[in-house]
């Protein structure tokens, strides 16, 4: 079953993840199909805090993916900006 969740990179203490489509059972970090946007949480200034690819979210989750809770509530923001602009 394909998922599509968060994958941990960045330095320690400072972190940043991948929205990566993926295989269930792959490790968190591990191989993944294709990589959707990030998020960072520790953007400052000019920084974008989130990039995300919805039409390929869009896609993922038409053909039967499962979405995480926190990549859940980020969808839902990234909308929301995206209405706002």
């Amino acid at each position: 079953m394909v998922t599509i969740r968060l994958a941990r990179a960045g330095a320690k203490k400072r972190p940043f993840y991948h929205v990566v489509a993926t295989e269930k059972s792959s490790p968190r970090d591990g191989r993944f199909i294709e990589r959707l946007g990030y998020y960072n949480p520790s953007a400052r200034g000019g920084e974008k805090q989130l990039m995300l690819d919805t039409a390929r979210v869009e896609h993922w989750t038409g053909n039967g993916a499962q979405v995480s809770d926190r990549v859940a509530f980020l969808i839902k923001s990234a909308k929301a900006a995206a209405a706002q602009a």
